[in-house]
């Protein structure tokens, strides 16, 4: 796939980009099936009766919340799991992601961290793990150069929380942060580092929260501001990350091209000058 240069002058202005449709609905219809798949697995596995209706695509994660409800470690099985999916792994090495980055960043080298690629579950009001505003790269690490391939498995409307972006925050380059739990929601790791002077920049670039139907892709850049919207539906919020960064850049080089928390290292190990205890 060949961007347009009026999408390129978007992703530069705005740090992200939305392509419609772009997915293969097939694709996305392995992806679910075989969540569906999963949850029945996990059911057998605790002795739970499979009472589910027969797999269509909308209803793909049907049984899901009641094995939750019982039991919430049985939930972290279904998401380790899924990103074992074939169709997923699949999905996640197209060609056309490396075209996208090729168009976006010229002369990069494009590769995938080993634990930058996965199905998220936002589950209805579970704030702990909501990604409060956030730069991609502090989680990540390996190259502040890099792009987020984001698409949803399920609609995303106003109740489910769309993805919230401040365009043109990216121009700021990398920002400083500190551990916060400011919602009291027991944050940890990631999940707890808080942007220094946030509420400045979030006015200083506004923000929009497109909604988006599966098959859709967002492409944002590893330091756009981005947050995750509160699900406060009746069923979680779907959604399949990957991510490609650029191995060519000298920052990623001079830090060897280390991962982040996934990876067992911690952020303020690597860039001690992007830390700081309080705001």
């Amino acid at each position: 796939m060949t961007l347009t240069q009026a999408q390129i002058e978007s992703f530069k202005r705005d740090g992200f980009l939305i392509l419609k449709d772009f997915y293969d609905r097939d694709l996305i219809t392995e992806v679910r099936r075989g969540i569906h798949d999963i949850i029945g697995a996990v059911m057998a596995r605790h002795g739970k009766s499979d009472n589910r209706p027969p797999f269509v695509p909308d209803n793909f994660d049907a049984g899901y919340m009641d094995l939750i409800r019982e039991n919430r470690s049985w939930g972290g099985e279904v998401y380790d799991l899924a990103k074992e999916i074939p169709a997923f792994n699949r999905l996640a090495g197209l060609s056309a992601h490396s075209d996208i980055m090729a168009d976006l960043r010229p002369g990069a080298i494009p590769l995938q961290p080993s634990a930058g690629s996965g199905i998220r579950i936002d589950n209805p009001n579970e704030d702990r793990f909501r990604a409060m505003w956030h730069q991609e790269y502090p989680a990540q690490l390996k190259s502040p150069d890099g792009l987020v391939f984001w698409s949803p498995l399920v609609s995303v409307t106003a109740e489910l929380g769309p993805v919230t972006f401040a365009p043109g925050s990216h121009k700021e380059g990398m920002i400083p942060v500190f551990n916060a739990d400011p919602e009291g929601a027991g944050r940890s790791g990631a999940y707890a580092l808080k942007l220094v002077g946030e509420e400045k920049l979030i006015e200083k670039y506004g923000t929009v929260a497109p909604s988006s139907v599966p098959g859709d892709l967002v492409v944002l850049d590893f330091l756009v501001l981005h947050a995750s919207g509160y699900n406060r539906s009746d069923r979680p919020r779907w959604s399949m990350q990957f991510r490609y960064y650029n191995l060519a850049n000298p920052i990623g080089q001079k830090h060897g091209w280390k991962g982040s928390f996934a990876s067992g290292v911690d952020f303020r190990d690597i860039h001690p000058e992007l830390y700081q205890e309080t705001e």
